[in-house]
């Protein structure tokens, strides 16, 4: 079993490159425009977005970060994370991780979990911000407790190294399995291999086959490798076992989700 040593857990991300959904997107351009220039806080985040992708205008980032930062200086809880995430990037502004994390922090302070995620990491990797992984620990918890799936994996990578927090693989798993339920794949990758390695559970090739087969089915690389070196350790029945697991998981999911 020394194969087995090369089983990894991952840290599931650095930064969320996501922005936050706008409210409505049915307005036309000009209806939305004019309430903008008229102070209105959730079309000016709207017309951020159009410029953003450009949906309905031609893609400019400038614009983009002109509307964001005239609705985040009103509050508006998802323009501070939309012209963090500007910041951050250098979308139409120039880089700047302090700017970023300032805005960020707006926005977090006000509980976004996707907010309270993206600073905990720029707090992990110290951009823009001291590094501080008791810090990053203090964030992730926030967003993990509003149910963000990659916050759940983070913290679970956190508690699976020892970093801001004392090592403990039980609370590992319990923060991978939140994730995983949820569907993300970095955090049913993680499960999957604390399962090989008997870390935080019992060790259970069929359950971690079961996890690592779900990954792998979203094309998680690491997942897939660490599925393709388990199964030529298991036996038929572990593997029958597995794929009855995985049926029966899908299947619930499946009636959660009313398909």
């Amino acid at each position: 079993m020394s194969g087995m040593k090369n089983v990894r857990v991952f840290l599931a991300a650095i930064l969320g490159l996501f922005l936050c959904t706008p409210v409505f997107s049915d307005e036309k351009f000009e209806e939305l425009a004019e309430k903008a220039k008229a102070g209105d806080a959730v079309a000016q985040n709207n017309l951020g977005m159009m410029y953003f992708s450009g949906k309905g205008v031609p893609k400019d980032y400038v614009e983009a970060v002109k509307w964001y930062r005239k609705a985040a200086e009103q509050g508006r809880v998802a323009s501070q994370k939309n012209l963090g995430m500007m910041y951050h990037k250098g979308y139409g502004v120039p880089q700047n991780d302090v700017e970023a994390a300032k805005w960020l922090r707006k926005a977090a302070d006000q509980g976004l979990a996707a907010a309270q995620f993206d600073l905990g990491a720029m707090y992990n990797a110290g951009k823009g911000v001291p590094q501080d992984k008791n810090e990053a620990v203090k964030w992730f918890r926030k967003a993990a407790e509003q149910g963000n799936a990659v916050a759940q994996c983070s913290l679970g990578v956190m508690y699976a190294k020892g970093a801001g927090v004392p090592k403990d693989d039980v609370e590992a798993v319990k923060c991978f399995h939140k994730a995983a339920e949820q569907g993300y794949a970095a955090a049913q990758s993680n499960l999957g291999a604390l399962y090989i390695l008997g870390r935080g559970v019992p060790k259970d090739y069929a359950k971690a086959y079961m996890w690592l087969n779900l990954a792998a089915a979203k094309g998680y690389e690491q997942a897939t490798k660490n599925r393709d070196m388990l199964d030529k350790r298991m036996t038929k029945e572990q593997i029958s076992e597995s794929q009855k697991l995985t049926r029966e998981w899908l299947e619930r999911k499946a009636k959660e989700n009313g398909e």
